[in-house]
């Protein structure tokens, strides 16, 4: 029998609380629209958190029984608390999984573990996106076709501030005219972690079934293998030193 993957859908949920073009669209809230697409899968256990939650929803007992967390904000990146950061990219380093989803690349985790601004061009006009598999061979894009097509997104535009991907999956396309590297693998310490750029709050791209698929491969893709965790620091000689 194959192990559950368990699932921490970590969600902002603000804007669906305090705009009303939001609401209408997530009325259960983003975080919830994106566990209700993994949970169609049967080998995930799905929870969700929030920030404003007691500790943003994710305590250490949260955290320790976490494979994967997938992450959306946007209005307040900075009411996240740093030891909560912390805590995060600890687990991240120690083999946790992590999805980091629009928005969330300006987060304070997602900084944290590039090590640069992720800073881009951005622009609001409903424009046709249109999202190139540039590594067919990933298990991110098993079963995708050759783009997945949105009819209405926000634009990102490059350059986009991150370290070069140790894996790029899919290259943007936009109406307006902008390229965009928009599914970038990392490996950090020995967790992995995804950015994947679809899902504005003003569309309902997370009610897409590709777009879940994504998702759902990528959080396959970035859960832990079992590896044994490395050792670091001081240690003792596998060896006689005779020198």
């Amino acid at each position: 029998m194959t192990q559950l993957i368990n699932v921490t859908v970590w969600g902002e949920y603000r804007h669906e609380k305090t705009h009303e073009e939001v609401a209408r669209v997530y009325p259960k809230g983003m975080h919830e629209a994106i566990a209700e697409g993994l949970r169609e899968s049967p080998d995930f256990h799905v929870n969700t958190a929030t920030l404003d939650q007691p500790e943003h929803g994710l305590t250490k007992e949260v955290l320790a029984h976490t494979d994967v967390l997938t992450w959306w904000g946007h209005m307040a990146h900075h009411e996240v608390k740093d030891e909560i950061v912390q805590r995060v990219y600890e687990r991240v380093m120690a083999g946790m999984g992590l999805i980091v989803l629009h928005s969330g690349h300006m987060s304070k985790i997602f900084s944290r573990l590039m090590g640069t601004g992720c800073m881009l061009k951005w622009r609001e006009a409903n424009e046709k996106e249109r999202l190139w598999v540039v590594n067919p061979g990933h298990p991110i894009v098993r079963g995708i076709e050759e783009y997945i097509e949105l009819p209405h997104e926000e634009m990102y535009g490059e350059h986009f501030d991150i370290p070069a991907p140790d894996d790029l999956v899919f290259v943007s396309w936009f109406e307006g005219g902008e390229v965009f590297r928009s599914g970038c693998c990392f490996y950090r310490g020995a967790g992995k972690v995804f950015y994947f750029r679809p899902g504005h709050e003003t569309f309902p791209t997370y009610y897409n079934p590709t777009i879940r698929k994504v998702i759902a491969n990528a959080v396959r893709w970035a859960a832990p293998n079992g590896n044994a965790e490395p050792i670091r620091g001081n240690v003792k000689p596998l060896e006689v030193i005779r020198s």
